[in-house]
């Protein structure tokens, strides 16, 4: 049994890469039935796999007539369809949102791309890094020298992943609302402009434009950043509003009157300068002792190695072990009907059979299937 409020959803998640899978996690791990379409051949199921978790996988061979007709047929009971291909790719193997839409008018088809299903760009390839280049999202993050790419977490994750798993479902609230599906163009491009929507609103206040940590939020205030401490470990500090800003010089021991000006963007470079060399002059855990679980807007910078076992992820269990896996749990938290991880990584076909049958399919129908190699 399934367990979390998204228990009794049926997803079918044609395989891919990044988002894809990402967002296959996060509706499992709340509950969903997601059966992943793999294609033949063994593979996958490792532990390691985290982001595979929690469904299951049968395996087609979508070159098979019998296989795409299997594929409608599952779409036909489905409430959510996604896929991660480049455009057309769909349309091509006869599994396109026309079809499928033909075949179940409630259904809510998601489509996972980088720049989109039109667009010059949009059958062009890309990675995170590219997608996030035109949101204004990759010149605002990094050192004064360089752009940085923030690991995949903007554009793949953030502005993909997320964005699929909140069409999806809004799109079945939708459906069961009205009785019409519709199809969901997710693109990641779209996903990383719209996270910059708070910096262009600054943008256009004129609160925003200093250039790479030039600004409040991007490292350019010296009561917004990270810190090497005497160990060579880091701290962040986020010591925003005043209150918390004059806490932030009682814990440290400042007494320097140019503290004062924290808002004097000119005095930033300077301010910066002091704060590192006073941040220094003791270790992390000596910091951690005097500032941890106070209003300074403070906290160690972890590895992954640490996080796990910070007394605030182990309090609320923030990560969890699986078959020797350390990986993060499911999340948000529900009080009525929590989610879990619903089962391991899947081996590929390793579910043929049995999520076949949950979906309706006879057993005639799963050996027919066989019989012609599609499954």
């Amino acid at each position: 049994m399934r367990q979390g409020p998204l228990s009794g959803l049926k997803v079918l998640e044609f395989a891919g890469i990044g988002p894809g899978p990402f967002c296959g996690m996060l509706l499992s791990d709340l509950g969903a039935d997601v059966v992943r379409i793999d294609r033949k051949g063994q593979g996958r199921g490792s532990p390691a796999d985290v982001t595979a978790r929690g469904r299951r996988s049968v395996a087609l061979d979508l070159k098979s007539p019998a296989a795409v007709e299997a594929c409608l047929a599952l779409m036909e009971t489905a409430d959510a369809v996604f896929e991660g291909f480049r455009p057309g790719v769909m349309e091509r193997l006869g599994l396109g949102p026309d079809l499928a839409l033909a075949r179940n008018p409630r259904l809510v088809y998601g489509r996972m791309t980088g720049w989109g299903q039109t667009g010059p760009y949009a059958k062009a390839a890309g990675h995170d890094m590219n997608y996030i280049a035109i949101s204004g999202a990759l010149d605002a993050i990094g050192t004064a020298d360089k752009p940085a790419p923030p690991l995949n977490l903007v554009g793949d994750f953030g502005g993909g992943a997320l964005y699929l798993a909140f069409g999806l479902l809004a799109g079945v609230i939708h459906a069961r609302q009205t009785g019409q599906g519709q199809v969901i163009d997710c693109a990641m491009s779209d996903g990383a402009a719209s996270l910059m929507a708070m910096f262009y609103g600054l943008k256009a206040g004129g609160m925003w434009g200093g250039g790479r940590r030039g600004n409040l939020l991007d490292g350019g205030a010296h009561f917004y950043d990270t810190y090497q401490c005497g160990d060579g470990l880091w701290v962040s500090i986020g010591s925003i509003e005043p209150q918390f800003y004059r806490l932030l010089l009682e814990k440290t021991g400042i007494t320097d009157p140019q503290f004062q000006s924290q808002m004097s963007r000119d005095d930033w470079p300077e301010l910066h300068d002091k704060l590192a060399a006073v941040i220094a002059t003791k270790t992390r855990p000596e910091w951690c002792a005097l500032m941890d679980g106070t209003d300074v807007c403070f906290a160690p910078v972890l590895n992954m190695d640490e996080a796990p076992g910070h007394p605030h992820n182990a309090a609320r269990q923030t990560f969890v072990e699986v078959a020797g896996v350390v990986q993060p749990a499911p999340a948000p938290r529900f009080s009525a009907t929590p989610g879990q991880i619903q089962g391991p990584p899947p081996r590929i076909g390793a579910d043929n059979d049995r999520a076949l049958a949950d979906w309706g399919f006879s057993p005639e129908a799963i050996e027919a299937l066989k019989g012609e190699g599609a499954l």
